[in-house]
């Protein structure tokens, strides 16, 4: 059945239109993706209002230009039907808070299990330095990005893609806190650790201008969807994945240090998520009926700008793999990882990594 419109049906009254409910108590104005609306679908389809969909009375608050709440040029992006995107997480507000809770719960059990045996004592000298300095430079990066995707998700037109846009920020702004308080804690144990060391290697070390840069590109962009673009299928698999899986993840316990895996581990389940909400979007917008060779010359344009900064950013990376005392993985395997899955990522939408 056809979703109904305010175009096609003009009036509000009771029984001047079919939906696709009608019949039941259910009272659904949507078409659900399967055979029956999940509760993800139940609280998140239609919530935010559309004049093309239900709102006769066409914006009920405008802005001063004339603009209505929400707009479709808020993105270059066109698409033939912006409602058909369902998260593949399906994640709404009760289970987002749900799962970040219970993320929240384990991160602290570590950390204080970790204190309470002495771990952080035992952490060889040159690993003490990598996370005061980089693990404490990686915080800002993921602010950054949450900064970011919270602006973005506030210009989505619709609900569905606003909670997958919101949700990916909360992750990351949790991870950055994460961080934070696990570095807190620890130096706490480490005598002459110092907490203020990341930010300026953030603000100064040349070895982390080349991610500022690629960051702050990210939050400069105007076009929402180049935002959740740009964070999800370039700076994470070039350069995310690259710091958080391929080196602290590795590097870690051979330099004694068994608790900062712990902690990051949350942020790779994170980012599973989080790409398959994009890659779901961006496969609907890539294959669009009307728009899918528009749509794929803009996501070119943005890999172009936005690959060149990531690949950049992880270059100017490399320095950190020869500091660990134990040198378990080398930055051109980690590297050579993290280019294949970028690789793999555009492959799903039938994009290629521009050459450099």
């Amino acid at each position: 059945m056809d979703t109904v419109t305010s175009a096609s049906i003009k009036s509000g009254a009771a029984g001047a239109a079919t939906f696709p409910d009608s019949n039941s108590r259910s009272y659904r104005y949507f078409e659900p993706r399967g055979r029956r609306a999940t509760h993800y679908e139940d609280v998140t389809v239609d919530v935010q209002p559309d004049p093309e969909r239900y709102l006769l009375q066409d914006w009920i608050i405008s802005f001063p230009n004339g603009k209505g709440a929400y707009t479709k040029d808020n993105t270059a992006a066109l698409s033939s039907n912006w409602h058909a995107f369902r998260a593949p997480d399906q994640e709404w507000e009760r289970t987002h808070y749900q799962r970040q809770s219970k993320v929240e719960t384990m991160v602290q059990s570590v950390i204080a299990n970790g204190r309470k045996s002495g771990a952080p004592k035992l952490f060889n000298k040159a690993w003490v330095k990598i996370l005061q300095n980089h693990l404490g430079a990686w915080k800002h990066a993921e602010f950054g990005l949450a900064t970011a995707l919270m602006q973005a998700q506030r210009y989505g037109y619709t609900q569905m893609i606003n909670n997958a846009t919101l949700t990916n920020s909360s992750y990351k702004h949790r991870l950055a806190q994460d961080i934070t308080l696990y570095l807190a804690e620890i130096g706490m144990d480490i005598p002459g650790f110092d907490d203020a060391a990341g930010k300026r290697a953030w603000l100064e070390d040349k070895g982390w201008q080349g991610t500022r840069e690629a960051v702050e590109s990210i939050m400069g962009s105007t076009d929402y969807l180049e935002q959740y673009f740009a964070t999800n299928i370039v700076f994470e698999p070039l350069v995310g994945e690259l710091f958080r899986s391929n080196f602290l993840m590795q590097v870690a316990s051979p330099n004694g240090d068994f608790i900062t895996p712990s902690v990051m581990s949350a942020a790779e389940a994170d980012y599973e998520r989080n790409l398959a909400n994009a890659i779901d979007l961006f496969h609907l917008l890539a294959t669009d009926q009307n728009h899918a060779a528009h749509n794929k010359k803009l996501f070119e344009g943005w890999l172009s700008k936005h690959v060149s900064l990531a690949n950049k950013a992880a270059a100017d990376l490399q320095p950190i793999w020869s500091q660990p005392h134990s040198k378990p993985v080398q930055y051109a395997d980690a590297r050579e990882q993290s280019v294949d899955r970028i690789k793999k990522i555009l492959g799903e939408l039938g994009l290629a990594l521009p050459k450099e």
